[in-house]
């Protein structure tokens, strides 16, 4: 599987970096990816330990395929599927009884670490998320980490790849959050000028007894039998009321492109 390139390798936990809703914070883990036989597949190992000492592992096989794979503990799981929505991120769900009972969101992150986001049910029914950090240990490091110790070659092409994809990510992530903050900002000033035209019909079609001056302040009422006025008196100089008028609706400013805003 080309797109699980980038996580195969043996991580290191940083358990202080960790978020635990639920269980406790282990002493130490290893989260290692490794290739299996068949090509669509990977094994997964996990260990970890915990502030007691004690020491716990798991070890399953993904299929990289969109379909239901068996999983071979039926006492967490009768499936497993395997998503890679792109070259960073894959996510395996749990599934049981035709439920998922557990989600694992794996991420590379662009410091280089690896992410996983667990997400699962507590036995009282509550949902909780737990976020673990991990980074690769040395011994996928392109030399030899002791005396004795195998030299170890990394694939020159896949090295490549990996840090295109981390700078396209990068470069694109940016480019979009850029892109929603101006559409953000466009949608707010579509609804401001909403605001404006709607305001203006109002006004153009209230009673005016004066020629309005840009940039001036004036004072919008609805008049008993509901249509309105634009006045120069304030609401302040009616004794904080709407004076012989129904109601007193808002200060109005005229812009220099003939719109209205409320003040």
């Amino acid at each position: 599987m080309i797109q699980a390139y980038n996580f195969i390798g043996s991580w290191q936990l940083f358990p202080e970096k960790g978020i635990y809703e639920f269980g406790d914070r282990p002493k130490s883990g290893i989260y290692k990816i490794e290739g299996a036989e068949n090509k669509n597949q990977i094994n997964v190992s996990i260990n970890w330990v915990s502030l007691e000492n004690e020491a716990f592992n798991s070890s399953y096989t993904l299929s990289g395929e969109e379909d239901q794979f068996r999983f071979d503990e039926p006492a967490l799981a009768n499936f497993t599927k395997t998503c890679f929505s792109d070259a960073l991120n894959f996510e395996i769900s749990f599934i049981k009884n035709e439920q998922v009972v557990l989600k694992v969101h794996n991420e590379l992150l662009p410091n280089g670490y690896l992410k996983t986001v667990l997400s699962g049910t507590m036995p009282d029914g509550n949902a909780y998320t737990n976020t673990e950090i991990y980074h690769k240990q040395l011994s996928v490091m392109p030399y030899s980490t002791s005396v004795s110790g195998a030299v170890i070659k990394p694939n020159e092409a896949g090295v490549i790849r990996h840090k295109a994809l981390t700078a396209m990510e990068e470069q694109t992530n940016m480019q979009l959050s850029q892109i929603r903050r101006q559409i953000e900002l466009l949608a707010i000033q579509a609804q401001e000028i909403q605001m404006r035209k709607e305001l203006s019909m109002l006004i153009y079609n209230a009673r005016l007894s004066f020629v309005p001056v840009i940039g001036h302040t004036y004072y919008l009422y609805q008049k008993s039998d509901d249509t309105h006025i634009l006045s120069m008196i304030s609401a302040k100089e009616f004794g904080g009321g709407a004076g012989p008028y129904k109601k007193f609706i808002a200060p109005v400013k005229l812009l220099a492109d003939h719109t209205w805003v409320e003040l």
